[in-house]
């Protein structure tokens, strides 16, 4: 048997467990992913990415390699209703289509469309490597045990793997939540059983080059749901099962697909059939001591919105440069207890919404003014705002406001109030036009037009020994201060994961002294030169 020393462990190799492997790998911090499948799952169980989640990969110079191997949506038909795919009227306009512009006003990330599960994993794993994780198939957690030194872990394969941390990446049913007791609430199972059909045909005749994330077929054969994968020859059906999905072999499944389709002699070739069922659960704790969960080992979301993949990543990168700013030293161990406060809360809500659009999918998919004013009856928040308008309340973040401007418009939301998510503005740079969040690196980041602020950051971070960025925008072309609610001489401090951890409107009369207490706050840093009698609070 042997042993093994790495700062962070991660259980489980899914696009979840990759991602953390991207965001701490790239954050200098060594990783080790065992995941018990012989490779990655060629059947993906999502498909939606936002752009919320492409902007955390566009900051690891991954969203080129996204956007390739994403399947182009832009004219696209996104929900679609059919007796079967060759009744269906391609020719219909994209109700989505304009929202989809106002979106890209606040964002400088591209998404084209749909990327599945297993495409995004052609990319993730890969960029781990490269950056150093190694990731371990055919590789299980046996056991682990933890004290106040470490993880201790041991392996399928009988080695011993010792750990400053370990992130629980392993799914719904996750054994490391079940080794830590850690009780699970929400509503469970929701709807029938489901039987997840992957398959290739060339349905090109039919689609006419047009494509669509979703149609709902209903007819006397078949009812269920057909997805694009490739939108070319790749596809899954999803139907409903009162079974384990014993029934469902090559022959029966066929027989569905071609109903689906509306044409008996297609030529089908079924890949894999999954049984599965929408589920809403939420683990009561997100860590026990140095163990964290992530992705649906802590919340499993009914798919409807594609929230579940997306809410996961972005637990990923939350938790990622916490950990690596205490590994390296400049924050305090205080800082690890953020990632629950705030991911926990943004989790329940996600799952909330995403059951109170099960009645009706409209809620999520339309538009129109009707659908509008339903949402808002309903408590229901426009899907932009689920992905990106969350805001923390935390010690990693001073004077926040949880309450939201606008359960519709997320430029309303994302308005520079502390906890939440920088607001884009293109801005010239060193002779660049780059988006504000591309300034923001792997530590804190200052962002001001006012000399007087950026010389006192850079001091407070000499002070402190804590790595900085101070990025000094010109403010002759940009609106960037308004966005983020602070006059030509106030500044905003960005955490890592884009989020706004303090603003200050104004410059006050010691600003090196505002900086370095809100530094330590933030990172939760014990050191004499924090502690003031007088705090001074952003606004």
């Amino acid at each position: 048997m042997t042993d093994q020393r790495v700062p962070v462990l991660i259980a489980g190799g899914g696009t979840v467990g990759l991602a953390a492997a991207v965001f701490l790998s790239g954050c200098g911090v060594q990783t080790l992913v065992v995941e018990t499948q012989r490779g990655p799952s060629p059947h993906p169980r999502a498909t939606g990415i936002s752009r919320r989640t492409m902007e955390m990969l566009r900051a690891e110079g991954l969203e080129a390699a996204v956007d390739a191997v994403s399947i182009d949506m832009v004219a696209g038909l996104g929900k679609v209703y059919a007796r079967t795919l060759a009744e269906t009227d391609f020719t219909a306009p994209n109700p989505a289509a304009a929202a989809a512009a106002r979106l890209d006003e606040t964002s400088p990330a591209l998404v084209r469309g749909t990327c599945p599960q297993h495409r995004l994993d052609s990319v993730l794993l890969p960029a781990a490597r490269e950056r150093g994780a190694v990731v371990r198939h055919s590789t299980r957690l046996e056991s682990f045990t933890q004290d106040d030194s470490g993880v201790r872990a041991v392996l399928s394969d009988g080695s011993v793997v010792h750990a400053d941390y370990l992130i629980a990446a392993d799914g719904a049913r996750s054994e490391v939540r079940g080794g830590l007791d850690i009780a699970i609430s929400g509503p469970g199972p929701l709807g029938t059983p489901m039987i997840s059909m992957l398959f290739r045909a060339d349905l090109t005749p039919y689609t006419g080059g047009r494509t669509f994330a979703t149609c709902t077929i209903d007819n006397p054969e078949v009812a269920g749901l057909l997805v694009t994968v490739d939108g070319a020859n790749e596809w899954i059906l999803h139907v409903p099962s009162d079974d384990s999905g014993e029934g469902f072999t090559a022959a029966h499944c066929t027989a569905l697909i071609r109903a689906a389709v509306g044409d008996s002699s297609i030529e089908v070739e079924v890949v894999s059939v999954l049984p599965w069922r929408p589920r809403g659960q939420l683990a009561e704790q997100f860590r026990a001591g140095r163990v964290f969960l992530v992705g649906d080992a802590a919340h499993t979301v009914p798919p409807l919105g594609a929230f579940g993949l997306n809410t996961g990543v972005a637990d990923a990168h939350n938790l990622a440069w916490k950990i690596a700013a205490v590994h390296h030293g400049w924050a305090g161990t205080g800082l690890l207890a953020s990632y629950e406060d705030e991911r926990r809360p943004v989790a329940a809500t996600t799952l909330e919404q995403a059951v109170l659009r099960l009645p009706d999918p409209r809620l999520h998919w339309e538009t129109s003014p009707e659908i509008v004013a339903a949402r808002q009856e309903a408590g229901v928040l426009n899907a932009p705002v689920v992905h990106a308008g969350y805001r923390y309340e935390s010690s990693a973040v001073i004077g926040s406001n949880p309450e939201l401007p606008s359960t519709e418009d997320i430029s309303l939301v994302l308005d520079g109030t502390p906890g939440s998510r920088l607001p884009h503005r293109w801005v010239d740079h060193h002779e660049r036009r780059m988006s504000t969040l591309d300034l923001v690196g792997r530590e804190l980041t200052v962002l001001t037009g006012d000399d007087g602020w950026a010389q006192a950051a850079r001091d407070a971070a000499h002070a402190l020994s804590i790595p900085l960025s101070v990025h000094r925008i010109a403010l002759v072309d940009t609106d960037w201060t308004g966005s983020v609610g602070i006059h030509a001489d106030g500044a905003v401090l960005v955490r890592p994961d884009h989020v706004i951890a303090w603003r200050m409107i104004d410059r006050p009369a010691d600003p090196r002294a505002a900086m370095i207490d809100a530094l330590g706050e933030v990172l939760s840093l014990e050191r004499a030169e924090n502690r003031f009698a007088g705090r001074i609070r952003g606004r």
